[in-house]
């Protein structure tokens, strides 16, 4: 008897020491993930800095030749869609950080060539010329900036546990009229459905999930029912269309969202997807209609 309560006593003890270096080791995780995200979210707020100052530099960008002030233009407009697009990235979506600043470097070196064809075409005076000279070599010292940077970053996307983030698949959407038949006609769509599959991460947290769903129309208005309708997404609060509860063990389940369609409220093109969940993008699609 007496042997046993001292192996008892081992145990508790052996148990006692693996709980004290599990907390240990949960509480330096906790403090590496909350730095590294203050580190991405930094990084996410100087690349819409940059966004915003390029922006500017295409705009003091001017020509008397139409073609390539319609061509400005189209950088112009380009550049704007990414910084609406940044503001909604996760400043921890490494991934698409990454993209979003190989996207500025390649406007960087367009604009390097927009400002050699407005030498030649306007044939700018010496002070011109010296201005254009200093703009190239602050780009290219902001280009050999971000390259650096892109290097930190996959160095830290490395690092940082993504293990809990939930994905999906096989997103689509379709029309449907009030007979649930699917239909391409913008005038006769009652409803909008969004199927996906939300995929399998051992990892993530399971029970009820509440996922939602932004539709952004052709000419970039969200549908919505109430401007009261918003989820929390970083720092902000943004309008969702649809949201529906989903039930996750952790497996593959498959899911769908139903957006009603406002009379009239549809137009013919081609309209964008956003799926979220627990402050992350989780999928986007596109469809069109006619």
């Amino acid at each position: 008897m007496k042997d046993l309560n001292k192996k008892a006593l081992i145990i508790i003890a052996a148990i006692a020491v693996l709980l004290l270096v599990f907390i240990i080791l949960f509480a330096q995780s906790r403090v590496a993930m909350s730095e590294m995200t203050e580190v991405f979210t930094e990084e996410k707020q100087i690349l819409i800095n940059d966004f915003q100052n390029l922006y500017l530099d295409y705009d003091s960008l001017r020509s008397n030749n139409e073609e390539i002030n319609q061509k400005l233009d189209i950088e112009r407009e380009r550049i704007a869609q990414l910084q609406d697009e940044l503001k909604t990235v996760r400043a921890t979506n490494a991934r698409r950080i990454k993209e979003l600043q190989n996207e500025l470097n390649t406007m960087r070196n367009v604009m390097v060539s927009f400002v050699h064809q407005l030498d030649s075409l306007n044939q700018l005076n010496i002070k011109l010329t010296d201005e254009n000279g200093n703009l190239r070599n602050q780009i290219n010292r902001q280009q050999k900036s971000y390259n650096e940077l892109a290097k930190q970053n996959e160095t830290l996307a490395n690092k940082i546990d993504e293990a809990s983030r939930l994905e999906t698949s096989n997103v689509a959407a379709v029309g449907l009229n009030y007979k649930d038949k699917k239909v391409s006609s913008a005038d006769r769509v009652n409803k909008i459905k969004i199927d996906f599959t939300v995929l399998r991460n051992p990892a993530a947290s399971v029970g009820m999930l509440t996922i939602y769903a932004r539709i952004t129309r052709p000419d970039g208005e969200l549908l919505l029912h109430s401007k009261s309708d918003v989820f929390a997404f970083e720092d902000t609060q943004l309008n969702y269309s649809a949201k529906r509860n989903v039930e996750y063990s952790g497996e593959d389940v498959s899911a769908y969202i139903v957006y009603d369609v406002d009379a009239g409220e549809l137009m013919e093109g081609t309209y964008e997807i956003e799926i979220f969940c627990a402050g992350n993008v989780i999928g986007r699609t596109t469809f069109k209609l006619s």
